[in-house]
């Protein structure tokens, strides 16, 4: 098993992400409908003239009837569900349906009733549209989702082939880090430390012996505990990172613990979200998101 975000999720690991990932601000958002409509059919839809609906309206002034259907706790439910895979489809009648109550998008000319789309198979049977409606539909299509994208099944001798050589390597842990155990860096490194872990699911977090790394495939950021201070390198090009406090020095050529030609020293709190902001950078440019 790859210890990175290239690792096969098993079926279950996907579809319960699936379900709760969002996926109207996935970068090719279409991609997944497209692949869910046209599953085992030999008549392929056009997927590319329709546009994408959320049964839920995105609109922030939800209207009364949908706050009714939702109940009480309807800020949260919308928060948690509007842009997920149960709340999407596919519709050729945008602009009709509108903010209009579940009821009469299910029942108007045009309807999900009369749909002859695969993605609202199910919407004319029902009654109202909540958040258990929601999470049944995104279990549905879950179940669905797997046969669209399946794993791949290997022989054992070809993953055997692939599988990391394990190897006698030293482990560090913070206690080898005197500077991280008290003080201004002890502060320091825990609260970038939060927001690191934080970032995404796919940030490990590894100490060495001379400084701690964080990484998605490879190193994006390192940092080298110093007595006041904590030195960030940022693994990119220094022509490349976004720096309007030029806070940042280039450091390609010249030798350094870390990777990365990018250099940033860290020594106040008050930093940290600007901090970060270099550091997404890297993250994002290893992630192939520029």
């Amino acid at each position: 098993m790859l210890p990175s975000y290239r690792r096969f999720p098993n079926d279950e690991e996907f579809k319960r992400e699936l379900q709760v990932r969002d996926l109207y601000n996935f970068p090719r958002r279409s991609y997944w409908l497209r692949r869910l409509e046209n599953h085992e059919r030999k008549e392929r839809v056009a997927v590319d003239e329709y546009t994408i609906e959320h049964i839920l309206p995105q609109n922030e002034n939800l209207p009364k009837a949908w706050k009714d259907a939702l109940g009480p706790e309807w800020e949260s439910i919308r928060e948690k569900w509007l842009h997920t895979l149960g709340n999407l489809t596919l519709t050729g009648y945008n602009s009709e349906y509108s903010d209009r109550p579940f009821l009469e998008k299910r029942d108007m000319s045009g309807g999900f009733k009369e749909s002859p789309l695969k993605l609202n198979q199910g919407l004319g049977q029902l009654e109202q549209w909540n958040e258990d409606a929601i999470k049944d539909r995104a279990q549905r299509l879950s179940r669905i989702a797997v046969s669209v994208w399946y794993s791949p099944q290997l022989d054992a001798e070809v993953l055997d082939a692939y599988r990391p050589r394990s190897e006698s390597k030293a482990i560090y842990s913070i206690e080898d880090h005197p500077y991280l155990l008290s003080g201004i860096v002890n502060e320091l490194f825990e609260a970038f430390r939060k927001e690191m872990l934080s970032l995404d699911p796919v940030v490990t977090e590894e100490f060495l012996k001379l400084y701690v790394a964080y990484k998605a495939e490879t190193n994006f950021v390192d940092v080298v505990p110093q007595t006041k201070r904590l030195r960030l390198s940022l693994n990119m090009p220094f022509s490349d990172i976004i720096d309007r406090r030029g806070m940042c020095k280039d450091v390609s050529g010249i030798g350094r613990w870390g990777n990365g030609d990018v250099e940033v020293v860290f020594s106040s709190l008050d930093e940290l979200p600007y901090i970060m902001g270099l550091v997404r950078q890297a993250f994002e440019r290893q992630m192939g998101n520029e």
